[in-house]
């Protein structure tokens, strides 16, 4: 009787601080569609009486913030791909392949990690200014194609796939490229997913990037539209709550539909051998 009261306890525990985590949130996405004399209404109108979302949706939309999104999603897609696919060859370099100092250049590899990236931010803007780099979207994108995160994940998946199908590739013939792309990146495609998801949501959030590499503002990305949004109507709740919510959106929709590829990653990665 006293553990299933103790789970009773904790699921509601768990639940009431799932809703505190999410009030926020909810606050934000009720605010946007108010108009502005009701954003401070006490008690909170969580529900809106007097619906202004047209008006302020429309007021976001109309400006720069589409190229802005644009950018955002052109960039980050394609950072995306790049980051994965580089990774994982890294990945399953240091899992599967057997040449001399491997060991020993995977953990130099690891402790470049350890380095700060704002410690590099002024290294990378020389190189790129000498590559006419600099204020490009190519900029930001090969910034980011190259990850240490990334290559250690990827490669404690590969690790989970048993050498028995790698041999069995070389039996039959296939080359290392092969036996990448038609036996062991399928095997961890849940893992890919689960970084493909976490490297989109890093780069889209990302602002530190654009905001040093970029300064024309039609380059600008969502982080950096926002920035200007809310200092032209920082003092309009409505409109910066219906902007940030416009700014999210894509996250949502990425969590929503890889969410199941994700917990398969877990698992996944909890599993080896």
């Amino acid at each position: 009787m006293k553990q299933p009261l103790s789970k009773a306890l904790w699921t509601v525990a768990m639940s009431l601080v799932g809703i505190l985590f999410i009030l926020p949130f909810l606050w934000m996405l009720s605010t946007s569609f108010k108009p502005e004399s009701d954003v401070f209404k006490f008690p909170i109108e969580w529900i809106p009486t007097n619906w202004n979302a047209i008006e302020n949706y429309k007021a976001v939309w109309s400006g720069q913030f589409l190229r802005y999104y644009a950018n955002s999603i052109y960039i980050t897609v394609a950072t995306t791909f790049f980051n994965v696919l580089i990774c994982a060859f890294a990945a399953y370099g240091f899992s599967k392949l057997r040449f001399r100092g491997r060991d020993g250049m995977f953990l130099l590899v690891l402790a470049l990690y350890m380095v700060p990236p704002q410690a590099s931010l002024v290294p990378q803007f020389l190189l790129f200014n000498w590559m006419h780099l600099i204020d490009t979207h190519v900029g930001l994108i090969l910034l980011n194609s190259f990850s240490i995160i990334g290559a250690f994940m990827l490669k404690q998946f590969f690790m989970g796939v048993n050498n028995e199908f790698i041999e069995s590739g070389k039996i039959d013939g296939a080359g290392h490229l092969r036996t990448f792309w038609q036996i062991a990146l399928p095997l961890i495609r849940p893992g890919v997913a689960t970084y493909s998801i976490l490297r989109f949501i890093w780069t889209w959030n990302d602002y530190q990037y654009p905001l040093i590499f970029l300064k024309n503002k039609d380059l600008f990305t969502i982080q950096l539209g926002i920035r200007l949004f809310g200092d032209q109507y920082g003092d309009v709740y409505s409109l910066m709550m219906a902007g940030a919510v416009s700014a999210i959106l894509p996250l949502l929709i990425i969590f929503a539909i890889g969410q199941k590829q994700v917990i398969e990653g877990i698992s996944l990665g909890g599993v080896k051998g």
